[in-house]
C-alpha cells in the first residue's frame, strides 16, 4: 500500500494489531468548522453540543460571519454597544436574533434565524397618517392582544 499506509489504519494503543477506532473528536477542527458553515445557523448549535472539537468549531469568526447581514456594524454600534471588538461573531449573532427595542419602545428589530434576513416591528405608537393625524379623527385603543 505504501508508506502512508499506517495513517489510515493505525495501531491501537493496548499493543494489539487490531486497528484502533477513529472517534469524532479525532477529525481536525478546521475541516469541521468548514462543514458548519454551510449549515443554518441551529443546525450549528445542535452539532455544537456533540463534543468540544464540534463546540470550538462552531466558535469560529469565519462561520458567525455569513450569517450577519451586511451593515451589522452599525446595529452594533448603535443599539447594543459601542465597542463591538471585544465580541465574537458568534456573540452578536447571538445579540441580534433577540428583539433590540429603539425609538422610545415602539419599534424593534431582530434577525431571523432561519435566513438570516433583518425583520423590523412598528408600533402603531410610532406611525403617523398624513392629514389626519387629529386626535378627532385617530383613537389609541389599548389591548392586551396588540403584538
Amino acid at each position: 500500500m505504501g508508506a502512508n499506509s499506517s495513517l489510515l489504519s493505525p495501531e491501537s494503543t493496548d499493543g494489539s494489531s487490531y486497528p484502533a477506532k477513529l472517534q469524532l473528536g479525532d477529525i481536525p477542527e478546521s475541516c469541521v468548522a468548514l462543514v458548519l458553515s454551510y449549515l443554518d445557523p441551529s443546525d450549528i448549535c445542535r452539532l455544537a453540543r456533540l463534543n468540544r472539537t464540534f463546540r470550538a468549531a462552531s466558535s469560529t469568526d469565519f462561520i458567525w460571519d455569513a450569517k450577519l447581514p451586511f451593515n451589522y456594524h452599525y446595529l452594533v454600534e448603535e443599539y447594543l454597544m459601542k465597542n463591538p471588538t471585544k465580541l465574537g461573531k458568534n456573540e452578536i449573532y447571538r445579540r441580534l436574533i433577540r428583539p433590540v427595542r429603539f425609538d422610545a419602545g415602539n419599534k424593534e428589530f431582530w434577525l431571523d434565524k432561519r435566513t438570516g434576513g433583518l425583520c423590523l416591528s412598528i408600533s402603531c405608537k410610532a406611525l403617523t397618517i398624513s392629514g389626519i393625524d387629529d386626535r378627532r379623527y385617530w383613537n389609541f385603543i389599548p389591548t392586551d392582544e396588540s403584538r
